[in-house]
Parts: C-alpha cells; structure tokens; sequence
C-alpha cells in the first residue's frame, strides 16, 4: 500500500495509542462504520503495512535498565553486512539507517553497566563497524 489516505492514517494513530482498541470504539473514534474500520485494517496487514501488534512497557518497571542510543558509522559498502550481524543482538532493540555522519542508530538496553559493556564492544568488534558513539537515556519524556 503506497497511498495512505487520511482515514489510513486515523487509524494508525489510533493504534499506536492502544493496538488492542475494539473495532468498534475505533469506528465511534474515527466517524466511520465499523466495516469500514475492518476492511482499511485487513488492507493494512495485507498490504504489509502494519507488520504486527506488541505491547509496550513502562521504562520505570524496570528502573534499572541501561538503555542508550549508539550511533555506528560502517565502512564503504559493508552496511548490509553490519546489519544482518547486528540484528543478532539481542540487547538492540531497534536499529536505523540513517543520514549525515552516522550510517545506523541502535537503540540498546541491557541489565547492567557491565552488559552495556559487553555489547558496545562487540558492535565495535563486528566487521565493517568504523566507530560508534553512545548516549545513555536518562528518562523518556515523551514516547
């Protein structure tokens, strides 16, 4: 699906609010009858435009996680090298292309500083990987 329309994109919004909403009260929400919600939301998954539903937790549930951002600069044409290693890592929760100086940004999280330790010395060990530079997230304020 390469057009979203308006309503389209209603309705993702909606969903990324709360993915477990009813058609029913996302139809009362958007204005539209509910088989009109069901049939934009099966053309969405079918599409591949929604890929999948989670669930998001509290970052003070578990205060004591180290989360960062680590921005890796690649070398040459190693990108998709880099990235098929990366995405073994299970402490990088999301992991961007991206523009400018950097070539990717990985979103981490580990239990400990010396976990954090750990995976930030093998995403530099990881071949193609130049440099890195890490930013520690202190709290989020806005999500």
């Amino acid at each position: 699906m390469t057009d979203l329309t308006d309503l389209h994109r209603r309705l993702l919004s909606a969903l990324r609010e709360d993915g477990r909403e009813s058609v029913a009260s996302l139809s009362r929400r958007l204005g539209v009858a509910r088989a009109t919600v069901n049939s934009r939301l099966e053309r969405l998954l079918a599409s591949g435009t929604i890929v999948g539903f989670t669930a998001r937790v509290r970052d003070e549930v578990d205060p004591l996680t180290i989360r960062a951002i680590t921005l890796i600069a690649v070398e040459g044409r190693s990108a998709k090298n880099v990235i098929r290693e990366l995405r073994g890592f299970p402490e990088i929760r999301a992991l961007h292309t991206t523009n400018g100086g950097w070539d990717l940004v990985a979103e981490l999280a580990t239990e400990n500083l010396s976990g954090f330790d750990d995976v930030l010395g093998r995403i530099r060990a990881v071949n193609g990987v130049l440099n890195s530079e890490t930013s520690l997230l202190l709290s989020s304020v806005l999500r």
